[in-house]
Order: structure tokens, then sequence, then C-alpha cells
């Protein structure tokens, strides 16, 4: 792959699928040295706090209090008064990372200007509580969590205006935090971000045009500003990196990249129409971002496909864009089959999709080397024994082994998410965590899963297996029916 010849990229992959892998049991110890393991959360999800000290409303806050049905993250799990708990947590699972975003209203609640002392104060506290506790602090600037003050004023990702404001902001963490923090993602899937937000209108800012949208479209133009907000993206992005890069890395050592969220994509068929497909679906969802960080430049198909409707980068921002970038975060959760859809070509009023010109088809049954998708994703609910979960980690920690030991340059894997949150999608009825949050109890008490003990016992040296979840099952379901039988 091109991406491999630059010497500083390493990966950092976040909730990935499950490959086949070729050990069954494995330990901590079989990986390289540097390598690090640890889970995740994001502001909006876990913080709560949302109108406390100072912090102003994001553009979820917005959402989630107009047309969500799925609650919101007022309280969520209130990290922010319960982070030193959560820490002690995760130092009793193992965690050698954890990966955090930031508000960018909590600490700058205008989007520019004054920083907010309080909210300064959370994160040096947050931050040091994981460091005292030998645990690394990963941070992303923004999991779609725009301030609210930037989307009234001028658009937010849709003006080129906020490559000034998020650059001040990313300023202020890098002075402020970045004694501290080695790992720095600007964005968090940049590319499903633009495409929920102003492509289909699932999550905020909610915009799109008809058909396309989910909703009923009131504002946006599905056909564009999916484009325009991803090119500005890219350009605040290099922006941030070339402050980073030339304002802070010699002296803080640290890294930056951007996240993106990564479908495995396979060929519907073996007919060569969906095997070209395939790769064209991969050159619009990955490409998308990766060609212009890797090369200055769009996919010529998708110049070709969307026209004039995708912004030309200028020289000069080409090269800002070109090698922006220290490592590459990917999160993934599903296996998508393509197939070539050429008659969405002929649409005179097109969107990504339609340009992108594949159909997806998500099968009932995985391929044989696959482990199904649902050990990732489950109904919240008050079973601890989150088996499938535990399959889930396992296969793909065998096979990010194997993936090591054959030369990928690979150098982390974090679980999503640390805790059951408000996730984005659905709210309260979903759940990722390795901790269950009781959402009935006052204090919000957290319960680990069977596969919280699973991966502590594999992040404390012990060579596991799926057969060594067999013991913590069984002890599991005694305290999950004492506890919720009450």
């Amino acid at each position: 792959m091109p991406i491999l010849s630059f010497s500083s990229l390493f990966l950092l992959l976040l909730n990935l699928a499950a490959p086949v892998f070729s050990a069954d049991k494995f330990s901590r110890n079989d990986f390289p040295p540097g390598f690090v393991f640890g889970s995740g959360i994001s502001a909006y999800q876990y913080e709560g706090a949302a109108f406390q000290d100072g912090r102003t409303p994001s553009i979820w806050d917005t959402f989630a209090h107009s047309v969500y049905s799925h609650g919101n993250g007022d309280i969520a799990c209130d990290g922010y008064h319960k982070y030193k708990d959560d820490v002690q947590l995760m130092l009793d699972t193992g965690l050698e990372a954890f990966r955090f975003s930031i508000s960018w209203s909590r600490l700058i609640p205008n989007g520019r200007g004054p920083v907010n002392a309080k909210g300064l104060e959370y994160y040096n506290n947050f931050i040091n509580e994981l460091i005292s506790h030998g645990i690394q602090p990963h941070v992303t600037l923004v999991h779609s969590d725009v301030p609210k003050a930037l989307e009234d004023e001028y658009g937010g990702w849709l003006s080129r205006k906020i490559v000034k404001d998020f650059t001040a902001y990313a300023d202020v963490c890098f002075r402020e935090f970045g004694n501290r923090i080695l790992h720095w993602t600007t964005v968090n899937e940049a590319n499903v971000f633009v495409l929920c937000g102003y492509d289909w209108a699932m999550t905020p800012p909610q915009r799109c045009s008809a058909p396309f949208g989910i909703i009923n479209c009131t504002k946006g133009n599905s056909s564009s500003e999916p484009y325009i907000a991803a090119h500005n993206i890219l350009l605040a992005h290099a922006s941030v990196a070339r402050l980073y890069q030339k304002n802070y890395q010699g002296m803080q050592r640290g890294f930056i990249g951007i996240n993106l969220f990564a479908y495995q994509f396979v060929p519907y068929t073996n007919a060569t129409e969906d095997v070209i497909a395939t790769q064209r679906a991969n050159d619009f969802w990955i490409g998308w971002f990766l060609k212009p960080l890797v090369y200055g430049d769009y996919p010529d198909i998708m110049k070709r496909n969307a026209g004039t409707r995708i912004p030309a980068f200028t020289k000069l921002e080409s090269k800002q864009v070109k090698g922006s970038f220290d490592f590459l975060g990917l999160n993934h959760y599903y296996t998508l089959y393509i197939k070539d859809k050429p008659s969405y070509l002929k649409m005179d009023n097109r969107d990504v999709i339609a340009d992108m010109a594949v159909e997806f088809i998500l099968q009932g049954d995985t391929p044989p080397d696959e482990l199904p998708m649902s050990g990732q994703r489950t109904q919240r609910n008050t079973t601890l024994n989150d088996t499938s979960r535990v399959k889930y980690i396992h296969g793909f920690i065998g096979s990010l082994l194997d993936a090591v030991r054959n030369g990928s340059n690979v150098r982390g894997y974090f679980t999503w998410s640390f805790l059951d949150l408000f996730e984005l999608l659905d709210g309260y009825e979903s759940a990722y965590g390795l901790y269950y949050v009781d959402l009935d109890d006052k204090d919000l008490k957290r319960y680990p899963k069977l596969s919280a003990h699973w991966y502590a016992s594999f992040l404390k040296g012990r060579s596991i297996g799926l057969d060594s979840a067999t013991e913590l099952e069984r002890n599991m379901s005694t305290l999950s029916q004492s506890h919720f039988s009450q």
C-alpha cells in the first residue's frame, strides 16, 4: 500500500471487525513493545454536565433537544463528576491507553475567544488523573460536536471560516495539554460525519435535500454540501497539523492524525462489474480523505463523477494537505457487500452515494472467516454476560496479532466503548461498553461485564482464549442474577 511509504505512519484501530486468526490462545506479551491496548469515550456521549460550569451547546445539544427521539447527553454517564472513579476502573481493567475527546464548547464556549477556566480545569484534572495511574491519554479535538455558536454564525464546516477557528482552538489544546499528550486526532470519523450530517440528515447539523434525507429536508443540499464540508475538514486538519508540527512537535514529541470510518467492502459477486464497483466504493469512502492526505488530491473517479460539485484544491492547499498526518485512525463495525449500480449515474440529481454508483448489501450471514458484528453492538439490557462481545474482541485481537506478525505497521487497539454511553445513532437503546451503567441508579453505578473481565485477563498477561471465558461466565451469571433480580 502506498500509504506505508510514510516512515512515521502508524495506525490506531478502534472498534474493528474480527477476521480469521490462526491462534486460539494468545497473550498481551505476544505483541511487540510500544503496542498499546485501550478503550475510549467521547465528550458528549460521556461527560454530561451539559449546562454546567460555562459549557455552551454544541450542535449535538440542539439536535438532541429538538428532533432526536432517543434521549440526550445532558447527564449521559456523568463523567464530568465521576471521572476519578472511572479512571480507577480503567486501572482495574489494566488499560494502557484511553481515547477521549474534548468538548470544544466546554473549553471555548463561543467557539473562539476566551477560554473557560472551569473547562480547562476539568480536562487538566482528567489528563492528570489518567497519567497518575499510568494510562496514556489519546485526545480527539472534535467528535461530531462543533459549537452551536459557530454553526449559527457561519454554518460550521460549510464555511472556510472554521479553519481559522478550529486552528485557534487546537492551539489552546496544544499549549495547555500538549506537555502530557503525545497522540492527537483532529476529527473523528470525518467521512461518516459529513454523510450523516450533510447528506442523510441522520445526525447534526441535520442538513439534506430531497430525495436523499431520512427526514423531510428543510435545509441543505445533499449533492454538494457533503463535498464542501469534507473539503473544509481537510483544510482545517491540515492547518492544525501544520501548526502542531511547526510550533509544538519538536518540543512535545507527539503525533497528529485524523480518524476515518472504514467498512470492509466485498464484491457481491465475482463479476468484473462488482469487483470494479468495490474499488470505486473504497475510493469514495476512504480515498475521499486518504488520497488528498497522501497525494494531495481527490481520487480521479470522484472528480469525474461529482464534477464541479466537489471543490478543487489550489496548488498551495494540495501541498498543505499532502502528508499532513503522522497516523491514521480507523473505526470499523461492519462488512458490506458491493453491487454495481450504473443507473445511479443517469440521475440528474445525485448525492455522494449516487455518485459512487453502488448498492450496499448487508448479508444476513457473514462469510466463514468473519465473526458476527453483533459481538460489538448489543441492545442495552441488564445482562452482564456479553459473550458475543468477548468473541468479537477475542477474534479481532487474534487477527490483529497475525497482521502484526506479517509486518503490518499497526500500533494500537482501542475497544469502543469503555462504558455504555449515550450512543449517537440510537441514544440509550444500544450498548457497546465493557461496563454496564445502571441508568436507574441515582449514582449511575457501573458494573463490569464479562468482556471487561476477559479484556482485563488479557491485558494482565494471561494466555487467553475463548475457553477462558467459560469460568468467568459462570461467575458473572451469579453476579448478574443477584443484583438485577432485586
